[in-house]
């Protein structure tokens, strides 16, 4: 049974690999944008044009250039990204990681102090320290995050001076670190460079803070309200009455029941994150993922565009793949 189960999990991830592909490829065709020109620019001759069309396989039937566009995507092969003059693949090996980085800091944040805050706003549902919870919810799940950035900047780094500026890094240290895996703060440590750390630190911790913000009001709210629905059941009443304490009833019960609805919750933020804080990146002029996606489409390069889409699906097909995982180790009745 349990070789049919992963059987059937690699059958739905393999079909909906397949058709993930087909999407961005069929949405590459779709779009108003010449690919040949955008290489070869206006003012090219009609041969010239036909010899970069030919050697794009663009003169081929849909279903050949399918095929090969399959083969490139799954051997890791994204084309040219025509706005940087480098391979796509190799653009993405730099930009991830910068988002990565950023978006597990902010998801720390998230859940180190959404989760506590939600569960303390239900066992003390209408106190003031409830009302202060969800006001405070309520600005960061609704202020533009590109405002909050910039009122960050203003404050701490341009007048308190407290956090480093735009950027991963001063310019003093840009070519101090080796990149081992991408990471700043995992590669200044690897080569012992504490000054190069703590200046990665300094960039990333208002950025990662602003972030962290929204995700925590956003999980905060939610672990609230799953909290509610499991203090008003009846074997809360039936643990209080047999004598358990109020925490030793919330930790043991009312908690555990609340994790796997948390786990969805907390992958779903995470997920957003990885896809690329568009508005943070911008204004802190981070070099990450959502920064290359939106430079790939001002400049109208498909090759970058179509490689990103199709990264942001796998990203949310992995996630889900391990959700459902923990889901069996936090329910047995899932199993």
């Amino acid at each position: 049974m349990r070789v049919a189960g992963v059987a059937r999990q690699a059958g739905s991830v393999l079909v909906t690999l397949v058709g993930l592909l087909a999407l961005t490829f069929f949405m590459g065709r779709m779009l108003p944008t010449d690919p040949v020109i955008a290489i070869i620019g206006q003012t090219a001759d009609q041969a010239a044009y036909d010899m970069v069309r030919h050697r794009l396989g663009l003169d081929q039937p849909l279903y050949v250039q399918f095929a090969l566009y399959a083969r490139d995507m799954l051997t890791g092969d994204f084309g040219n990204a025509l706005f940087t003059g480098h391979r796509v693949a190799d653009d993405l090996r730099r930009a991830f990681p910068a988002t990565l980085e950023l978006a597990s800091l902010a998801i720390l944040i998230g859940v180190g102090l959404g989760v506590p805050f939600g569960v303390l706003a239900a066992v003390y549902r209408g106190t003031v320290f409830d009302h202060v919870i969800r006001i405070v919810g309520l600005v960061g799940y609704s202020s533009p995050t590109f405002w909050l950035g910039l009122m960050g900047l203003i404050v701490f780094y341009a007048t308190l001076g407290v956090v480093g500026g735009p950027g991963r890094l001063d310019v003093a240290f840009l070519d101090s670190v080796e990149p081992h895996t991408g990471l700043l703060l995992i590669d200044a440590l690897w080569d012992g460079d504490t000054d190069a750390f703590w200046n990665a630190v300094s960039h990333i911790v208002l950025p990662a803070a602003i972030l962290g913000y929204g995700s925590m009001a956003y999980i905060s709210r939610m672990t609230r309200s799953f909290m509610l629905e499991q203090l008003a059941q009846e074997y809360i009443v039936a643990a209080r009455v047999k004598g358990m304490s109020r925490w030793a009833v919330i930790r043991r019960h009312a908690f555990r029941n609340i994790l796997v609805q948390l786990v969805t919750v907390v992958a779903l933020a995470y997920a957003f994150l990885l896809e690329g804080a568009v508005l943070t990146e911008t204004v802190f002029a981070w070099p990450g993922f959502g920064r290359y996606l939106t430079a790939g489409l001002l400049a109208g390069d498909m090759n970058a565009v179509l490689a990103c889409v199709l990264i942001v699906g796998v990203i949310f097909i992995g996630l889900n793949l391990v959700t459902d995982r923990l889901y069996r180790v936090l329910d047995p009745r899932t199993r």
